[in-house]
């Protein structure tokens, strides 16, 4: 299990600096091709840079609000579910986050918060009344996995690199169209250096959003490793997961924007080879298979 999260992390890291690699590339090009881009970079960072901490520190609560999400304020409102969280994280040694309730039969479930301290973690309904003690043991231990690996502030760098890359390619297009290039154009050389701007400009958000997905995907197999370590029991995890994959209950309050933060991805659809690239979650059998490993 140690050797399942060391990986995965190192995975994550990878693919943000392939991110990083990917923004430098975009930002040296349009640099050359406009002559003077310093300024125009440091505001399509400061943007995306606000985008991201208005997420960061109100993200929280606009992911419950959509979600409907209902607290459950003592231990006398719901016992079982707030002992096992509670044990849980005296077992892992963390602050207790907030627990809240959603009205869904489906099964599922999910966690946010920028750190231990200022987390919550939202369980449905149909996980409750459907999952066994030590399945949902396991799906709450891989929330709390996703509280404590700081996902969260992970997440957070991924989407500063996504909205600058977004920005710098929509200003590189702009600034095009627009005639703001400063240098000689009838060069064969600036004829090669406007294709390869504009191919960039153009492939750049779609490779960032890949890249952003992908690491959701190894975060995944992230807390399900570290969720499985803290219940000693990878079976339990496995057991919920295979329940929520046959489980045919629809989500009702669910968008895009929030799903990636669901145990499993809220959205019941049979994915192509090529539309897994672009899954907030690894395929079901995956996860099941690796936490099997780890028995």
């Amino acid at each position: 299990m140690y050797d399942a999260i060391s990986a995965n992390k190192r995975k994550s890291w990878l693919l943000v600096i392939v991110f990083v690699a990917l923004i430098a590339l975009v930002g040296y090009t349009w640099g050359i091709y406009s002559g003077d881009t310093f300024g125009m970079l440091t505001l399509a960072g400061i943007i995306a840079i606000i985008m991201a901490l208005v997420g960061y520190y109100h993200g929280d609560k606009i992911a419950l609000s959509q979600a409907g999400a209902v607290p459950i304020k003592n231990k006398e409102e719901n016992p079982y579910v707030w002992n096992m969280v509670e044990n849980l994280c005296i077992a892992r040694g963390m602050p207790m986050p907030k627990i809240y309730l959603l009205p869904e039969q489906a099964i599922n479930a999910f966690a946010t918060g920028r750190d231990p301290k200022h987390a919550s973690i939202a369980i449905t309904q149909g996980a409750i009344a459907k999952l066994e003690n030590e399945e949902l043991e396991g799906v709450i231990a891989h929330e709390l996995a996703h509280v404590y690996n700081y996902d969260i502030r992970f997440a957070t760098l991924v989407v500063v690199l996504v909205g600058i890359l977004a920005i710098l390619s929509d200003i590189f297009l702009r600034s095009h169209f627009w005639g703001g290039r400063r240098s000689n154009s009838n060069s064969r050389q600036g004829g090669v250096l406007i294709i390869i701007g504009l191919l960039l400009a153009i492939v750049a958000p779609i490779i960032g959003k890949i890249i952003q997905l992908a690491v959701s995907r190894q975060r995944e197999f992230l807390a399900d490793a570290s969720g499985a370590l803290l219940t000693r029991y990878p079976e339990g995890l496995a057991r919920a997961l295979e329940k929520i994959e046959n489980d045919s209950a629809p989500m009702s309050r669910v968008s895009k924007a929030t799903a990636h933060l669901y145990l499993s991805s809220p959205f019941k659809n049979t994915p192509s080879k090529l539309s897994r690239l672009f899954m907030t979650h690894p395929p079901i059998t995956e996860r099941v298979a690796a936490l099997r490993k780890m028995a």
